[in-house]
């Protein structure tokens, strides 16, 4: 496959560093590819947990998506384009009991003219806070 000359990848400013060798976005053509994104800040915390003194821990699905859009929205915008251009996600879950929690805040964002998806249940995300993570595509030409 050969990859069109307006092909470039970015690592996002002021998104959290990926964990690994990978770009945040890559555009080909009019089209852009949105690495899987997670809930986790530049700091490294993660939107959606909350760890007591005794190492308890809380997870909220509607936070984690909640700033999982959040940051792909802000991914898109570093190429000038923005939610309404997105045409197919995948989103991973750790667990279908928080389909019904990620679906309430899915349609804070998109309704039936929004982007496709499909929705998985894995084994596991990068890190043990993780309940979610979503990988994006979108279509935004290339300004003439």
């Amino acid at each position: 496959m050969t990859v069109p000359s307006s092909a470039r990848a970015s690592v996002v400013a002021g998104k959290a560093t990926p964990r690994g060798r990978f770009p945040h976005i890559k555009r080909a053509g009019d089209f852009l590819f949105v690495s899987g994104t997670s809930s986790r800040r530049p700091d490294n915390s993660f939107a959606g947990v909350q760890v007591d003194a005794l190492g308890v821990t809380n997870l909220d699905i509607r936070a984690q998506t909640r700033a999982v859009i959040e940051n792909i929205r802000d991914i898109l915008r570093s190429e000038g384009a923005d939610l309404s251009d997105l045409v197919e996600t995948q989103v991973f879950l750790v667990s279908m009991n928080d389909f019904g929690g990620y679906n309430e805040v899915w349609a804070e964002f998109f309704d039936y003219d929004g982007p496709t998806r499909t929705t998985v249940a894995v084994h596991q995300l990068p890190h043990p806070h993780l309940l979610i993570e979503i990988k994006a595509v979108a279509y935004k030409p290339v300004p003439a």
